[in-house]
């Protein structure tokens, strides 16, 4: 009896994992055909964004920040996902993309911090960056616009400004696409 009643044990255990584990792809398929789309069925998840090199501007900023803020905006965009492919500035495939949109960063500050400070004290030594990023169709029509700040105040590296930065810089422009993307599409659809 005792066997049958473990086996039976076992197999509903068994049962119970599997449709755990079915039901998150179940309700994924469910969601993904209620996503809103423009105006003529494409969606700001049809639109492709290349990554210019980050410009310094006037400001004498470390390559290492440039790269490091062009590096973190590349990850940060593929990890909120509000476009189909996110491409490399330089990267031939960009010209096979239909619905392109480039993405320019350019910093108007920066605050050098001070790490040393920050770890004596609160109140001094952040490190503070503002940029302004453009989304631009390839006529050179500007979608969306916005001035973005990254700072690091109390701990971390000088360089995780720069993850700050690209984090807000991705979070700004996954708010917008859902309004600024969405609703020109059809528009910008026959200028591409």
């Amino acid at each position: 009896m005792r066997t049958g009643k473990c086996g039976l044990s076992i197999s509903f255990v068994i049962v119970l994992v599997a449709v755990v584990l079915a039901l998150p792809s179940m309700m994924l398929g469910q969601t993904a055909a209620a996503k809103p789309s423009g105006g003529d069925g494409t969606s700001a998840t049809h639109w492709s964004i290349q990554v210019d090199q980050v410009d310094p501007g006037n400001l004498e900023l470390a390559y290492s920040f440039q790269l490091a803020i062009y590096e973190n905006l590349v990850e940060e965009l593929k990890k909120t996902k509000p476009f189909q492919e996110v491409i490399r500035d330089g990267d031939l495939k960009a010209n096979e993309v239909p619905y392109l949109l480039m993405l320019k960063t350019t910093v108007e500050k920066y605050t050098p911090g001070s790490e040393t400070r920050r770890a004596v004290t609160t109140a001094s030594g952040a490190t503070k960056l503002t940029v302004r990023t453009q989304l631009v169709t390839r006529e050179g029509k500007v979608i969306l616009e916005r001035t973005v700040n990254g700072e690091v105040r109390f701990f971390g590296s000088n360089m995780r400004a720069t993850h700050n930065l690209a984090k807000n810089i991705a979070r700004a422009i996954k708010q917008s696409s859902r309004n600024e993307l969405e609703r020109p599409a059809s528009a910008l659809a026959g200028q591409l």
